[in-house]
């Protein structure tokens, strides 16, 4: 018996991501997909916006120069044969990210799909509600305004360099309002904040000798950097006094605390998220109450 051959695994190689809408949703698919590798280069060919046979065919030319695994999400069906069937020919794969998902939700609703691009990106109220959070939490941007804060429907508390701002615009981006708030050593928080109902305040911490790198790194890019020489900004006893006062602080008034020390932004938002749901069922069934 003839035994079989194995193949050598491929380490560098071109991924392209076709899309007839800004392709964001596709992009981040493939990155999570691509992170379950170890030891691999892939080099992103970006094909967004892509709806007439003028444009696939410009996306089609880069893939035979360098081909490369195709991964796309386009609902035009003469655009996607033709895609396909060049695939097929390169003997390359060729994905339809989103085809599992529509199956799968048309068979349970007992519909079709519209198959019209782009509709996740339509200008309608949730589009307006994400522009509206953006601008929100761009406001109240580290304490920069206090006054209308309980229309927030987070509030991020925390010392310098918790990422609360990033984490801010994240969830401005679904749609959130969120504001933050930082502990600055030796300035009480605001105690008319404190009573606030509407918004769910949300602790976050991080490791004292994490921060005090984030910090240096900070400093350093600076160009007043020298300005901050022997600062108590960057002395890790001071850090950690910080930290503990603001867990202080966080205990004393029952907020939900995230240790962001080994999280993304993304990780952390997904769960204030939860945090928020479960802080909106509390809020309505309080109503209900009354």
């Amino acid at each position: 018996m003839t035994p079989k051959k194995v193949k050598s695994p491929i380490r560098n190689f071109n991924i392209y991501l076709v899309s007839d809408a800004t392709g964001t949703t596709l992009q981040g698919l493939a990155r999570a997909a691509l992170s379950q590798f170890d030891g691999i280069e892939a080099k992103e060919r970006f094909w967004p916006m892509i709806r007439s046979e003028a444009q696939i065919d410009r996306a089609i030319e880069d893939i035979r120069k360098t081909p490369g695994p195709v991964l796309f999400t386009l609902v035009d069906r003469k655009l996607r044969h033709k895609l396909q069937d060049i695939c097929a020919d390169l003997d390359i794969p060729c994905m339809p990210i989103m085809d599992p998902i529509l199956r799968n939700m048309s068979s349970y609703l007992g519909l079709p799909s519209k198959g019209i691009p782009g509709l996740q990106h339509a200008l309608d109220e949730a589009y307006f509600k994400r522009m509206d959070a953006v601008d929100f939490a761009l406001s109240y941007d580290d304490g920069q305004h206090l006054d209308g804060l309980n229309e927030a429907d987070v509030v991020l508390v925390g010392v310098s360099r918790t990422s609360k701002t990033p984490t801010c615009i994240f969830l401005a981006r679904r749609g959130i309002k969120a504001a933050n708030i930082p502990l600055v050593p030796g300035v009480s928080f605001p105690e008319k904040l404190i009573g606030l109902k509407k918004p769910l305040f949300v602790g976050l911490t991080e490791s004292p000798k994490r921060l005090e790198n984030l910090r240096r790194s900070r400093l350093n890019a600076e160009e007043n950097k020298h300005d901050y020489a022997g600062n108590e900004y960057l002395e890790l006893e001071k850090i950690e006094e910080e930290i503990k006062n603001a867990r202080r602080l966080f205990s004393k008034n029952n907020w939900p605390v995230i240790d962001v020390t080994r999280r993304s932004v993304e990780e952390t938002t997904a769960e204030i998220i939860v945090l928020l749901q479960k802080h909106k069922g509390k809020l309505k069934k309080d109503l209900d109450n009354e």
